[in-house]
């Protein structure tokens, strides 16, 4: 797409099937998009294509559009004492753990899911795979995100 694809001024807020709110974009503080240079999840973009400023719609977002699913193989354990004794970990807690992939470290969040003597289980899925996202979005202005 071109660099005259339309710039859309947005009011979101993302849900959770359980209606706990994950992602909230307010009046104060609108985001600014351009449609068509994937900044939106695809269906999320065809909703707000449609709309005129002042308009709203409901979208539910799959998790291959989203964060993805929840992979089996992205949940470890870890068997460090040295780690339990300087973090003193506990469900719910991210840590940043060094991982090598593909010969380059780097640091990765990862959600502690049970801790047993000096094993941690860690999950490094984010912590939205696998969720439908629902968003509710409105509209407040269409032209160019530098002028404002």
């Amino acid at each position: 797409m071109t660099a005259t694809n339309p710039s859309v001024c947005l009011i979101i807020t993302g849900k959770l099937d359980n209606g706990e709110v994950f992602y909230t974009v307010t009046e104060k503080e609108p985001l600014w998009v351009t449609l068509g240079n994937k900044q939106l999840p695809p269906s999320l973009e065809q909703a707000v294509v449609t709309l005129k400023p002042g308009e709203s719609c409901k979208v539910r977002v799959p998790p291959e559009e989203g964060y993805g699913y929840r992979l089996k193989e992205l949940v470890q354990t870890i068997d460090n004492p040295q780690l339990v004794e300087s973090l003193k970990p506990k469900p719910g807690m991210i840590l940043s753990l060094k991982v090598t992939r593909d010969g380059v470290e780097q640091n990765v969040p990862a959600t502690v899911l049970e801790v047993n003597g000096s094993e941690v289980s860690v999950d490094y899925n984010h912590p939205l795979a696998g969720h439908h996202l629902n968003y509710e979005v409105r509209v407040v202005e269409v032209g160019n995100a530098q002028s404002h």
